[in-house]
C-alpha cells in the first residue's frame, strides 16, 4: 500500500530539494500562459509555436550553471543570438539545400563554441532548436516578427520565473566544495604541527583529521559535481580554481607523508611553519566559501629560509624540514590561485615560475580564443562531436526536406535528444527512446481517436506538460520520450487540424532521426571522448618523464635546460583542456581504468617541482660539490623517466600497468647529506639535495595512483565510460 508520506520520501530521494519538481511547475505555468495567450488570445499560431518551444528550449534543452538570478541573466544575454538564428532559419527555409547548408554551419558552430565552458554548452541545445524550428517550411519571412515576439516573450517570462517562482536552493559550487576541503586540510595541517611540536596525543587526532581531509578532497573530484557546476570554462577563475584543487591535492599528499614518516620527529621550527600554513589555508577556504574576502596582495607564508638547526639535524629531521618547506610552497600556491580566482592578483608580477599561472597575463577573450583554437583540429574531442552532430542534423534536414515530411522538425529534435559521443551509447539510447516513443504514440493515437476535439487538448495541455517536464526526468529516458511524444501530440493537435495519424507521424520521424543518429555515430569517430583524453594524458606523462630527467641532469651539470619542462607545461594545458571537455560532454564521466585527475596532478607536480628547483640554481652546482648523492639522484631520475614513459605508452591502448616500487639504495640521500654536514659542510645549498630527493620520491608515489583500481564487476581491461 502506498501513502503520501511514502511518495514524498521517494520523490525526495530522486529529486533532492525538489529542484526538478520546482522547474517543471515553473515551466508548465509559463508555457501554458504564453501558449494560451498567443494561440487563443492573439490568434497567432506562429507566435504560439515559438513561445511554447522557446519555453521548452530555455527550460529543458538548456542546462545553465549558477544561481537563479545568474541563469536568468544568461538567458536574457543569449536572446540576441536566438533572434539571429531564428532570422537565419526563416530566410534559408526557402530552399531545402540552403536550409541544409545552414544547418551544417550552425550545427557545427554552436556545438564547437561549447568548448569555452558549461555556460555556452548549456545554451547549445536551445540555440540548435531555434534554428531548426525556423528552417522548416512554410517559407514565411513576413511572419518573422511574430516568431521573434513569441520567443522574446517566452525567454523573458522564463527568466522572471527563474527568480520569482519557487527558485529553490542555490547549487553547491566547485568553489564551495574546494573551500570545505581546504578547511579540512588546514585543520589536518594544524594537527600535524602539534605532532611535530611533540604534544601528547596529537598523532591520534592527526590521523582522525587525515581521514576527514581525504574524504573532503575526494568530494572535489569533477565527476562528483553536477555538469553545470564543474569548473571547466576557459575563464581565468575556473583556471585558478583547477590549479587550487591540484595544489590542494599535493598539499594533502605531502601532509600524508609527514604524518606517516615524521610522527616520531620533533621539530619546533617546522611545527611553527605548519601553523602558518594552516592559517593561510584556512583563510583560502573562507575566501572560497564566500565568508571572507580574498587578500588583495600576495603575502607568502615564508620566504622558505633554511631552518636554523639544520647543521645538527638528523637525516629524518632533514627530510621532515624539506617536506614542510615544500608543503609551505604549495600552501602559497593555493593562496595565490584563490586570489586569482577572486580577481586580486597582479598580472605584472608573476607569483612563481615563468609558466605558472600563465593565464593571469592573458585577457579573457584571448583565453577563450586559445581554448577554441586548441579544439579546431580533427584530433579534438569537441571538434569530432560538433562535426558528428552537424552532419547528422544536416543529413536529417536534407532527408526531411526531400521527402517533404509533415513534421520534419521532429526528426532533428530526435537527433538532438539521442545522439551521444560514442556509437555504443547512441545505440543504447536508441533502444530506450524507441520504446518510449512507441508507448507515447500509442497513447496519443488512442486519445486522438476517442477525443478528437481541439478543446480537449487545450484542457489537458497543463497536465501533459507537467508530466513531460516533471515525471519524465525522474523515471528515465523511456518515460521521458513517452511523455514528450504525448506532449507534442497535445500541442500540435491545437495548432493544425489533425487525426490519429499524427501519432504515427511522430513515431516515423523519431525512427528516421534515430537511424540517422546511429549511422552517423558509427561512421564518424565512433569511440567518443575518452580516446583523445588518453592521448593527451599520455603525451603529458611522456613529456613529464623527460622533464624529470632533464631537471636533475641540469642540476648535475650534464646538459639539460628547460625544453622538456616547457614541453610538459604545454602538454599539461592540452590535457587540461581535454579533461574539461571530457567532463562537459558526459554526465557521469567517472573513469574505470585511469585516474585522470591523478595523471594531471602528476604532470602539475613535475612542472611545479622542476620550476622550483631550477630557479636560482647554477647548473652543475650539486654535482660539482657533492658528486655521490647527485649520482644517486641521477640514477633514480633515469628510472623514473623510464617508468613514466612506460605508463604513458600503455595509456592510449588501455589500462596502464602498476609500476614496481622505486629501487632504493642502501644509504639514502638524506643520510649522505647528514654525513656531509657532520663533516663540516657550511653551505645551506646542500639541503637542495634533500629537496630533489623528496621530489623524486613524490613522483614515484604518483605513478601507482594513475592506474585506477577496477570497480566491482569490471575486469582488468574495462574500458572507460566513453567507450574508448
Amino acid at each position: 500500500m502506498w501513502s503520501w508520506r511514502g511518495v514524498l520520501n521517494w520523490l525526495q530521494q530522486r529529486d533532492p530539494d525538489y529542484c526538478l519538481t520546482r522547474r517543471a511547475a515553473r515551466l508548465t505555468l509559463v508555457a501554458c500562459l504564453v501558449f494560451y495567450g498567443c494561440r487563443y488570445g492573439l490568434g497567432s499560431t506562429a507566435m504560439a509555436t515559438y513561445a511554447l518551444f522557446g519555453t521548452i528550449a530555455a527550460g529543458v534543452f538548456t542546462q545553465l550553471p549558477g544561481r537563479p538570478a545568474q541563469r536568468a541573466r544568461t538567458l536574457l544575454a543569449a536572446l540576441p543570438i536566438m533572434w539571429i538564428l531564428i532570422a537565419a532559419g526563416t530566410m534559408l527555409a526557402a530552399s531545402t539545400w540552403a536550409a541544409t547548408a545552414g544547418m551544417l554551419v550552425v550545427g557545427f558552430a554552436v556545438a564547437v563554441a561549447g568548448v569555452s565552458g558549461p555556460r555556452l554548452t548549456g545554451l547549445a541545445g536551445g540555440f540548435q532548436i531555434f534554428y531548426i524550428l525556423a528552417s522548416f517550411p512554410p517559407y514565411q519571412p513576413d511572419r518573422l516578427p511574430e516568431r521573434l515576439a513569441g520567443v522574446t516573450l517566452a525567454i523573458g517570462l522564463v527568466a522572471v520565473a527563474e527568480v520569482t517562482l519557487w527558485p529553490g536552493p542555490a547549487p553547491v559550487t566547485f568553489a564551495q566544495r574546494l573551500g570545505g576541503a581546504t578547511h579540512s586540510i588546514a585543520s589536518y595541517v594544524a594537527a600535524l604541527a602539534d605532532v611535530l611540536a611533540g604534544q601528547p596525543g596529537a598523532e591520534k587526532e592527526a590521523w582522525r583529521r587525515h581521514a576527514e581531509a581525504v574524504d573532503a578532497v575526494e568530494q572535489t573530484r569533477m565527476w562528483r559535481l553536477s555538469p553545470t557546476e564543474r569548473a571547466t570554462s576557459a575563464g581565468r577563475r575556473d583556471h585558478a580554481l583547477r590549479d587550487a584543487a591540484m595544489g590542494l591535492r599535493q598539499t594533502l599528499r605531502i601532509a600524508g607523508w609527514l604524518l606517516g614518516n615524521g610522527a616520531t620527529t620533533t621539530d619546533v621550527e617546522s611545527a611553527d611553519l605548519l601553523r602558518r600554513c594552516a592559517t593561510s589555508l584556512r583563510h583560502s577556504g573562507d575566501t572560497l566559501m564566500g565568508t571572507a574576502p580574498a587578500s588583495p596582495g600576495a603575502v607568502p607564508i615564508t620566504e622558505h629560509r633554511r631552518p636554523e638547526a639544520w647543521r645538527s639535524a638528523t637525516a629524518s629531521q632533514l627530510r621532515v624540514a624539506a617536506s614542510v618547506q615544500t608543503l609551505a610552497r604549495h600552501a602559497d600556491f593555493v593562496a595565490t590561485a584563490v586570489r586569482i580566482a577572486e580577481g586580486h592578483a597582479d598580472p605584472t608580477r608573476p607569483p612563481a615560475g615563468p609558466d605558472t599561472f600563465w593565464y593571469l597575463r592573458r585577457s579573457l577573450p584571448s583565453l577563450y580564443w586559445q581554448r577554441l583554437r586548441l579544439h579546431l583540429t580533427p584530433r579534438s574531442v569537441s571538434f569530432q562531436q560538433a562535426l558528428r552532430l552537424a552532419v547528422a542534423l544536416a543529413a536529417a534536414r536534407l532527408i526531411a526536406g526531400t521527402l517533404d515530411l509533415r513534421h520534419g522538425f521532429w526528426v532533428l529534435l530526435a537527433i538532438l535528444t539521442l545522439l551521444r559521443t560514442s556509437a555504443a551509447d547512441t545505440r543504447a539510447t536508441f533502444r530506450l527512446a524507441l520504446t518510449g516513443t512507441i508507448v507515447g504514440a500509442c497513447a496519443g493515437a488512442l486519445l486522438l481517436l476517442v477525443l478528437p476535439g481541439q478543446a480537449t487538448y487545450a484542457a489537458i495541455l497543463p497536465l501533459t506538460m507537467l508530466l513531460a517536464l516533471g515525471v519524465g526526468p525522474l523515471f528515465g529516458l523511456v518515460w521521458g520520450q513517452a511523455l514528450l511524444t504525448l506532449l507534442l501530440i497535445t500541442v500540435f493537435a491545437q495548432l493544425t487540424p489533425t487525426d490519429w495519424q499524427l501519432a504515427g507521424v511522430r513515431l516515423l520521424d523519431v525512427l528516421i532521426g534515430a537511424a540517422i543518429g546511429v549511422v552517423t555515430g558509427i561512421l564518424i569517430w565512433p569511440r567518443g571522448g575518452g580516446g583523445e583524453l588518453r592521448r593527451r594524458a599520455s603525451t603529458l606523462l611522456n613529456a613529464g618523464a623527460h622533464a624529470i630527467e632533464e631537471t636533475v641532469t641540469t642540476l648535475a651539470g650534464r646538459g639539460g635546460g628547460r625544453h622538456a619542462v616547457e614541453a610538459t607545461h604545454r602538454a599539461q594545458a592540452l590535457a587540461d583542456a581535454s579533461f574539461c571537455q571530457y567532463h562537459l560532454e558526459s554526465h557521469d564521466p567517472e573513469p574505470s581504468d585511469v585516474d585522470w585527475e591523478a595523471a594531471l596532478v602528476a604532470g602539475h607536480r613535475i612542472v611545479r617541482g622542476a620550476e622550483g628547483l631550477l630557479i636560482g640554481d647554477r647548473p652543475g652546482a650539486l654535482a660539482a660539490n657533492w658528486p655521490a648523492p647527485t649520482a644517486q639522484l641521477l640514477s633514480r631520475a633515469e628510472w623514473l623517466r623510464s617508468a613514466y614513459a612506460d605508463v604513458a605508452s600503455h595509456m592510449p591502448q588501455g589500462r596502464p600497468r602498476p609500476v614496481a616500487p622505486v629501487p632504493t639504495a642502501a644509504t639514502g640521500v638524506a643520510e649522505q647529506v647528514q654525513r656531509i654536514i657532520q663533516a663540516g659542510e657550511q653551505r645551506a645549498d646542500v639541503l637542495r639535495l634533500v629537496e630533489v630527493d623528496l621530489w623524486l620520491d613524490d613522483l614515484g608515489r604518483y605513478l601507482n595512483r594513475i592506474p585506477a583500481p577496477a570497480r566491482q564487476g569490471e575486469g582488468p581491461s574495462a574500458p572507460g565510460p566513453s567507450g574508448s
